[in-house]
């Protein structure tokens, strides 16, 4: 899943699942490649997210594919010390699941 906000969308990009409006009218089927009028679309309609293909995205945004992204190690500490926080939360529920990787990826950046 990589749910991204519609500063981060552009042109190119596929839709995983389903843009509908604020009310559910859907706007945009699954499958579609974004395009300029898309995103225009999207904020006149008050659409504040969307689910693009692929995990690499969010990733890519947080900065982790740099040198500190690459390290195993440093990567092991960051989701011990992120499972710790969510210690108290459903590990399953996509949310909690969601809120743990963008933390651990967060963490990544500052790792030295």
């Amino acid at each position: 899943m990589a749910i991204l906000s519609i500063d981060n969308l552009e042109a190119g990009m596929v839709l995983k699942s389903a843009v509908c409006d604020r009310s559910g009218r859907l706007l945009l089927p699954a499958g579609v490649e974004l395009a300029a009028k898309h995103l225009k679309i999207f904020l006149t309609w008050g659409v504040s997210e969307a689910d693009i293909e692929g995990d690499e995205i969010i990733a890519d945004d947080l900065g982790t594919s740099g040198d500190a992204g690459n390290d195993p190690l440093a990567l092991a500490k960051a989701q011990h010390m992120i499972e710790q926080l969510f210690i108290h939360n459903d590990p399953q529920h996509p949310l909690i699941h969601e809120l743990k990787r963008i933390c651990v990826a967060r963490r990544m950046l500052s790792a030295p």
